[in-house]
């Protein structure tokens, strides 16, 4: 769909001068970017983009500025401050903003501190929500979040706080007990000390592990292994950031569920992952 591609017909929102709409990008598909958010890229006046956001998503905006305000772990980048007051003098230059965020812009993406910022300088927002990396791309990798046979709850959680360490705040124990599946984001620099924590807390060591590198996007790499042999066996693959580390047994679903090895005539590597310690069934 090219930027002259009419939308369907739809009573679509207008993006007026001076507001600034936070927006979800989605994983890193462009086809996985939603329809208001393609609205919203042909309306804006200046584009405040995220350094996972591919550029084809920018080039739906070809009238637009396109300012880069990307934050990547270990690399220089805009102050968290800087960015949200830059937004707040664009809106007040009479600016059409889009802030365009990788994922969901609510999902450890920092949309709600901007959001925030901006309301306190009074400056109407709007929200666009965007397919999550945990959701979106484990299911481009063939993992389920759910399933029925395996979980009846997921805990998101991020593998570093805002000092950059690993976060002090999570009760590992507590998520170990209470969750059967549990997505990390960002947390490949910070996995000796997550995987101890977990393995600590209880979690069996041959418990499947799944880590998802450039989630959706051509060049998307899974490394199964398992949380005992998880810090190991990543370092030992040489995957690197940007990934989604799934922790679970809704990661054998792989195994079923590749969909994208098995379009390339691939055959299932086996049709019931979770038989393996199930219930036997009565007569």
């Amino acid at each position: 769909m090219d930027s002259e591609t009419p939308l369907p017909a739809l009573d679509w929102p207008v993006f007026e001068p001076g507001w600034v709409w936070l927006c979800g990008a989605g994983p890193g598909d462009p086809g996985l970017l939603t329809l208001h958010a393609l609205n919203a890229l042909r309306q804006a006046d200046v584009v405040v983009y995220d350094a996972l956001v591919d550029q084809a998503i920018l080039d739906w905006a070809p009238g637009a500025e396109h300012l880069y305000a990307g934050k990547r772990g270990g690399k220089p980048s805009a102050l968290q401050r800087d960015i949200s007051l830059r937004l707040v003098e664009l809106a007040r230059a009479g600016k059409r903003v889009l802030r365009l965020k990788g994922g969901d812009p609510f999902v450890f993406g920092r949309g709600g501190e901007e959001g925030q910022t901006l309301v306190q300088h009074g400056v109407p927002i709007r929200i666009v929500p965007g397919i999550s990396a945990g959701i979106g791309g484990l299911a481009y990798a063939g993992i389920p979040v759910t399933h029925r046979d395996v979980n009846q709850s997921v805990t998101f959680v991020t593998g570093h706080d805002q000092s950059g360490e690993a976060p002090s705040s999570l009760d590992w124990a507590a998520i170990s007990r209470g969750s059967q599946v549990i997505v990390i984001y960002m947390g490949i620099k910070h996995i000796a000390r997550i995987a101890g924590a977990l393995l600590d807390a209880g979690r069996p060591a041959g418990e499947p592990v799944a880590v998802v590198t450039e989630a959706t996007t051509p060049g998307q790499k899974v490394l199964e292994t398992t949380l005992g042999g998880l810090e190991a066996d990543l370092a030992a693959s040489g995957l690197e950031p940007p990934a989604i580390i799934c922790v679970g047994r809704s990661v054998l679903m792989r195994q079923v569920l590749d969909w994208q090895a098995m379009a390339t005539g691939a055959p299932a590597r086996d049709l019931d992952p979770l038989k393996r310690g199930r219930p036997a069934e009565s007569a």
